[in-house]
Formats: structure tokens, C-alpha cells, sequence
């Protein structure tokens, strides 16, 4: 078993065994932030859940009729993840406005309790899950180190509602921490989604990439220059090159010296394809010489 899927596999083990417990606890308490971070707990372990099944799954090997592999399905379990956090959230709001206008009784003293334990066993998932690189730990550990955050926030709360007795404290946490959920989820989801159009990966600076191609003697303009990644991990360029007539002799040679270019870029599987400066061929040339 890969080191990623140990990650995700410990992250989601820790975390359904601490959502059974703080959704004890949120019942036995009366304190909707427990259980609104009980509901979200419960999606961070759908999540991982899944997750766990896709990396299991993307380790298998490529096949004549998927040849990239299965490797994608981390992404589609990271845009997953994404969707149901989101959902949980909106959910969770319409729980926790109505409280605003009819606070209820809490007990402070269970929910200091239940906030030191799950800031340690959710900063052991998040320190285990941090040590990942693909775009799924990604979103899996900005999950974690929300609960994190959001349970040192109900740490304070319970001693603010111990002390001055303010049980409204437990509604506006809850809606604090969820905009904030929300805040997080969106910002990883745009790079997700960007994953699944094979846009360009955000760490990779496609005009960087086009100028360190040029750079190589020999190379003369560059066309249908396309990047994108299987899972925000495994990055893959194809391009048309136009080389000087002279260098075609040694195409091999050529297209050595550009692909140690590019892996400077992280891009380590590339297709090149060589042209001769009188021929292009490509969507892009073709626009270019009927413009």
C-alpha cells in the first residue's frame, strides 16, 4: 500500500471514529456547533471514504482500453469532497440562523472536553495527510486543518459560555466556522475543477514553459502547445516545435534537449512533435495562415 493511500486511509479512519463520538457528545451537550461540526465531520468521512477507494483504485495499472490509468480518480474524489462539504455547509446555516433569535442552554463543561479531543486526533490526520502532493490530499488535509481551527474556536467558546454563561456564543461559532468552511472549500475548488477541464495546473506558468522551449538551439517558434494534469501530480505537455531544417537530422537529440527543459517545469511526460520551418501543421497554424 502507497504511502498516499496510507494517508488517506488514517486521516478517514480517525476521523469516523471522532464523528461518532462528537455526535454523542453534541446530543448529551445541546450544543449545535458540535453537531453542525458532527454533520461536517461526517462529510469529511464520506469523503475520505471515498477517497481511501480512489487512490486504492488509481494505483491500478493502465489498459489498453484506459491508458492513463485510473490515476484521475483522485481528482474526481477531491471535486466530490468539494460538492458535499458544500452541501453539508448550506446545511449546517439553516440550522444555526433560527438559534440567533432562541439560544439554548449548553453545556460548556462537555464541550471543553470534546474540543481537546478532537483537536489532537484531527491534527494527527492533518500532519499525516499534509505530508501529500496531489491535489486530493490537498482538499482532504484544508479539510482537516478546518477542524483543527474550528475546533480551537468551540475550545474558546466553551470557556466564554462556562464563565459568562452567553449561550448565543454556540450558534454564532457555528456560523463563523461555516463561512470560513466555505471560504476554504471554494478556494481549493476552483483549482479542482480546473484539474478536471485540463486547464493548466496553477503551478505551472505556461509562457515560462514556451520561453524555455524557444530557449533550445535550434528551435524556431512553438504551436498547439497544450498542459494540463491527470490529478494535479502527474503533469503532460504536447506542442509542435519548428526547428531549423539542419536539426532535423538529429530529431532524437532535439527532442532530448527540450524535454530536460521541461522538466525543470515539473513536466516529466511530454509529446513533441518536430516541423521543418517551410511546414506547419496544427489547429493553431492553420488559423494562423488563413488569418
Amino acid at each position: 500500500m502507497g504511502d498516499r493511500e496510507k494517508n488517506v486511509g488514517f486521516a478517514a479512519s480517525l476521523n469516523i471514529l471522532f464523528t461518532i463520538i462528537e455526535l454523542i457528545g453534541g446530543i448529551l451537550t445541546n450544543s449545535l456547533a458540535l453537531l453542525a461540526d458532527a454533520m461536517h465531520d461526517f462529510a469529511d468521512s464520506l469523503a475520505l471514504i471515498v477517497a481511501w477507494f480512489a487512490e486504492k483504485k488509481a494505483k491500478k495499472p493502465a489498459t489498453s482500453k484506459m491508458t492513463f490509468g485510473y490515476r484521475r480518480l483522485s481528482l474526481l474524489s477531491a471535486a466530490f469532497a468539494t460538492i458535499v462539504l458544500i452541501a453539508g455547509s448550506l446545511f449546517i446555516l439553516s440550522q444555526a440562523i433560527p438559534r440567533l433569535l432562541n439560544p439554548e442552554p449548553v453545556n460548556a463543561e462537555g464541550m471543553f472536553l470534546i474540543a481537546i479531543i478532537g483537536v489532537t486526533i484531527n491534527g494527527l490526520g492533518y500532519f499525516r495527510l499534509k505530508k501529500g502532493i496531489s491535489q486530493n490530499e490537498k482538499i482532504l488535509s484544508w479539510h482537516l486543518l478546518e477542524d483543527i481551527l474550528g475546533w480551537v474556536v468551540l475550545l474558546i467558546g466553551s470557556v466564554i459560555i462556562g464563565f459568562w454563561n452567553q449561550p448565543i456564543i454556540d450558534p454564532i461559532m457555528t456560523i463563523g466556522f461555516t463561512i470560513f468552511v466555505l471560504w476554504g472549500v471554494f478556494k481549493n475548488a476552483k483549482e479542482t475543477f480546473n484539474l478536471l477541464l485540463e486547464g493548466v495546473p496553477e503551478y505551472i506558468d505556461i509562457d515560462e514553459v514556451k520561453e524555455s522551449i524557444l530557449s533550445v538551439e535550434g528551435t524556431k517558434a512553438v504551436h498547439d502547445l497544450h498542459i494540463w494534469s491527470l490529478e494535479g501530480e502527474t503533469d503532460i505537455l504536447t506542442a509542435h516545435v519548428v526547428v531549423e531544417d539542419e536539426y532535423l537530422a538529429r530529431p532524437d537529440k532535439m527532442r532530448q534537449s527540450i524535454k530536460s527543459r521541461l522538466e525543470k517545469h515539473q513536466i516529466e511526460h511530454s509529446t513533441l512533435e518536430l516541423e521543418s520551418e517551410g511546414f506547419c501543421s496544427g489547429t493553431e497554424c492553420i488559423f494562423e495562415l488563413k488569418g
